[in-house]
């Protein structure tokens, strides 16, 4: 892409996602992640009616006077963006391709951290890890990853989640709020995000198309699969055929929430002819 026609790109998404940030999520997304992070201040005498959960043990055991701890919000929060690059991104049938969708909505999400002065960094996955973007804070941070969304070439053809949870959990130490966007097509994740969860607050956004649930009764089609490279004839007339097709999904789909919510963590589905807008601001209000 022509260096003018990206940055004429980065610009409408800026403006459109900033504002956006400013006025709808920047309060909601204070309310529902600060106060979440909390580290360790110092410790003072238990007094009758606080948490016991509080007490520290080791401390206690030295004065042989119960004592607890005492935390405090922290200041600055690391929010990660893990983006499924995949080229079943590439696949649209409404106003947007996925991937124009996704890019728009993790715009959203990294300008609501920013103006909350928390850092931001992202990792692009397909079957492998793509690139690795370490968070930072800034405006300048979150064109960059404007940029790379818009104009990203992935190497890898298919998903695997897996893949790149194992990357995070190796790589991101610290606690932080994750944001995986995804259309979760794909299976095996189960223990790297079992991993993942036990340190870090995790969301799954599934990004989808309409046409991602079941294949229209068109008659005989030649369709191209996005993740192999391969052409085939389908015949969508076929009623055992649009059955599997949708079955298949359906499993995927349903793995996909079963496996989070076992995880204990929580899940957004989007559709890419609704508004990310109204899903993302009761996805927070329901958070609180």
């Amino acid at each position: 892409m022509e260096t003018s026609e990206l940055l004429r790109k980065v610009r409408k998404i800026e403006i459109k996602t900033k504002g956006l940030s400013k006025h709808l999520f920047s309060g909601e997304y204070h309310s529902t992640f600060k106060g979440r992070g909390m580290s360790f201040s110092e410790v003072r005498n238990y007094f009758p009616g606080d948490d016991v959960r509080n007490i520290d043990w080791n401390v206690t055991a030295r004065t042989n006077e119960p004592y607890i701890k005492i935390f405090e919000e922290e200041r600055e929060l690391t929010v990660m963006l893990l983006i499924d690059v995949s080229r079943s991104s590439l696949f649209g049938t409404t106003q947007q391709m996925k991937n124009e969708f996704v890019t728009e909505v993790s715009a959203v999400l990294a300008f609501s951290a920013i103006q909350n002065n928390d850092k931001v960094g992202v990792i692009f996955f397909s079957d492998q890890v793509e690139k690795f973007i370490p968070p930072k804070k800034g405006k300048q941070h979150i064109l960059r990853i404007i940029r790379e969304l818009i104009d990203f070439e992935p190497q890898g053809k298919g998903t695997d989640l897996g893949v790149a949870l194992q990357y995070f959990n190796n790589i991101i130490k610290k606690r932080s709020i994750t944001f995986i966007l995804s259309d979760f097509l794909t299976e095996g994740f189960e223990n790297p995000l079992k991993i993942a969860a036990k340190r870090h607050d995790i969301i799954g956004l599934r990004i989808y198309d309409p046409k991602d649930e079941q294949i229209p009764n068109v008659g005989l089609i030649h369709m191209l699969d996005a993740e192999t490279g391969k052409k085939l004839w389908i015949d969508t007339s076929n009623k055992k055929i649009r059955e599997q097709y949708k079955n298949h999904n359906e499993n995927l789909i349903s793995n996909f929430k079963t496996t989070f919510s076992k995880a204990g963590k929580d899940v957004v589905s989007i559709c890419t002819d609704d508004s990310y807008e109204k899903a993302l601001l009761g996805f927070f209000k329901g958070r609180r």
